[in-house]
């Protein structure tokens, strides 16, 4: 496995020193400057500096990766979490629809809609290309329809 080779300047070592100093911060960001300076010293292997910091191994390796790939900023600092909201997949109109459907007459042989039938219904009028009952559930539910 290659070793990625961190060398901080006098500034970037005074910086992280003044980190650590100071308090301020987040146990984990205190974490990886204490890394980031052992790795810079190079004065203890892996296992050694995993032992007395009290983190893994994997961490100290990907701190120093991430700090010679990327920089010491995005080594000392969280990934931002950026959440991908999703679209559902019942618009307006095929939610007007599917009302539509719960209200009608049931299928002949049937007593009253089910959530499969329903969901059936709707692929097979083709107003939508695909659909699950329990997609179907959550929309009746939303809207404070029963079935029953």
């Amino acid at each position: 496995m290659e070793k990625y080779r961190l060398n901080l300047t006098a500034e970037e070592r005074n910086g992280l020193l003044k980190l650590i100093k100071s308090g301020k911060g987040s146990a984990n960001v205190h974490t990886h400057a204490r890394i980031l300076l052992a790795v810079d010293e190079n004065v203890f292997n892996d296992d050694e500096l995993s032992k007395q910091l009290h983190v893994s191994q994997k961490t100290i390796q990907r701190v120093r990766t991430i700090a010679v790939l990327e920089g010491l900023e995005v080594a000392l600092n969280r990934k931002k979490y950026t959440s991908t909201k999703r679209v559902g997949k019942l618009t307006g109109e095929v939610e007007a629809h599917l009302i539509t459907l719960c209200c009608s007459t049931p299928p002949t042989g049937r007593s009253r809609w089910t959530l499969k039938l329903l969901a059936d219904k709707l692929v097979e009028l083709e107003i939508i290309d695909e659909v699950s009952s329990t997609t179907i559930q959550r929309t009746l539910k939303k809207t404070n329809l029963s079935l029953g």
